[in-house]
């Protein structure tokens, strides 16, 4: 049986196994059966044009645990960001573990969706906020919305600020043979608010994983979200990330991805502005080996005036594997005075990796400041021979001039931790060692 027709197939028997209200069972419903006239993402469409998912899509994969899985922390806690303090939301094989998680704090609203979904207390919250920014011709996110059940709620009411980063952390055991995983999470940051989220999914075996993440995000007036993401996952896992963020006016929305790791990563980005005086910024650093596909795919919708948006994205590319930015930014005619920059930078350390880029710019007012660009290259020659010159072996020296390319995305992480263990898996990555702090 392929994948599309198991997944239709065994949604009543998700249904049976949740407390759902008509309300959710109604969302659900209509998101299996968009699914089915959908399907999944095809080469043929722009937007997924240099992305295949026909070889993850091959394996048979259980859609729902046999069993609830525990693991000791002391098997993940290399994962945890744990030099400060932090709230953490931890999901194993998809199932919300209370055991390694830590949500208390009497002014935060932090918790399942599966019980913000059936919540009495946040009803309002979902009916005005689930699903309302989710792109409705994409497969993949009716597929997230018609299985969603865990993942994270994560309410910050007005005038609060989260005096900890909150972790967001899926792990995937492998007690299945292979495995698909649907985490949905919904973050409302209110009015004059301010929180600092890091999300991380993390295969802890060989076995093949799948994950169809969708992400909502929205700002309120005034309010303050700093999102990072760290993808550094074994070679048998997949990773499709949708995150949507819907900002009103004066907020600031920034979201850093960090791919390192996986056998195909896509990360689908959309920044909705709506309201004056609102500063979106993307930016990203990638890392591949092997046959890693890692695909960027962004979009700024600039619909009010006197607002910016920045996007920068560096990639470094070896061995085989391939990467791909597809950026759009779009000004309506209305959003005059807008300010937009993207950029997307890459550096071919092999002669058999590829990289797909794809700026783009739709400007329909005519008082803007919006530029786009993109290179591609290898490493400047003079600078290698430089630092050689002044005794520098050609490994550091080629991982210093790497390091040095993607230092200004780095520069805007504002959690010195976080930004430290982020430069710690750089250096892996780069195998070398840097032989100093940075």
């Amino acid at each position: 049986m392929e994948l599309k027709d198991k997944l239709i197939s065994s949604f009543f028997a998700f249904e049976e196994q949740v407390d759902v209200n008509n309300d959710v069972h109604q969302l659900r419903t209509k998101a299996i059966k968009d699914f089915e006239t959908i399907g999944f993402p095809r080469k043929k469409e722009e937007d997924w044009k240099y992305t295949s998912l026909n070889s993850i899509l091959k394996e048979d994969y259980s859609l729902f645990p046999k069993k609830e899985s525990a693991i000791d922390y002391n098997d993940v806690k290399k994962y945890f960001i744990h030099d400060i303090d932090t709230y953490c939301i931890v999901f194993i094989d998809g199932i919300y573990s209370s055991q390694l998680s830590n949500t208390t704090h009497d002014k935060i609203d932090a918790c399942l969706m599966s019980s913000a979904l059936h919540s009495p207390k946040y009803k309002a919250i979902i009916d005005n906020y689930f699903d309302k920014i989710t792109p409705k011709d994409s497969g993949l996110n009716a597929l997230n919305t018609a299985f969603s059940k865990e993942g994270a709620f994560i309410n910050i009411p007005k005038n609060t600020m989260a005096d900890r980063p909150i972790q967001i952390l899926n792990f995937s055991t492998g007690n299945e043979a292979a495995l698909m995983v649907q985490p949905r999470n919904l973050i409302v940051v209110g009015e004059n608010s301010h929180v600092q989220i890091i999300e991380r999914h993390q295969s802890l075996t060989e076995n093949p994983v799948l994950t169809n993440s969708v992400t909502e995000i929205y700002a309120e007036k005034r309010a303050q979200l700093d999102y990072y993401k760290i993808q550094n996952d074994k070679s048998s896992a997949s990773l499709v990330d949708s995150t949507y963020v819907d900002q009103k006016q004066e907020s600031f929305c920034s979201v850093h991805t960090f791919s390192f790791g996986g056998k195909l990563v896509r990360n689908n980005l959309q920044f909705f502005q709506r309201g004056e005086r609102i500063d979106s910024t993307m930016k990203g650093v990638t890392i591949t080996e092997g046959k890693q596909h890692i695909d960027h795919n962004t979009l700024v919708h600039h619909i009010e005036p006197n607002c910016e948006s920045h996007q920068d994205y560096k990639g470094i590319y070896g061995d085989k594997s391939t990467g791909v930015f597809n950026g759009k930014v779009l000004v309506n005619k209305e959003a005059q005075k807008t300010n937009a920059f993207q950029s997307n930078n890459n550096i071919l350390v092999s002669d058999k990796a590829t990289i797909n880029s794809k700026p783009q710019l739709e400007i329909f007012a005519d008082d803007v400041k919006c530029s786009h660009g993109c290179t591609i290259g290898q490493l400047d020659e003079e600078a290698m021979f430089y630092l050689k010159t002044r005794g520098i072996p050609a490994k550091e020296a080629r991982a210093l001039l790497m390091y040095a390319f993607a230092n200004n995305v780095l520069d805007s992480v504002k959690i010195p931790e976080l930004k430290q263990r982020i430069n710690k898996l750089i250096a892996q990555k780069l195998n070398v060692n840097l032989g100093f702090d940075l």
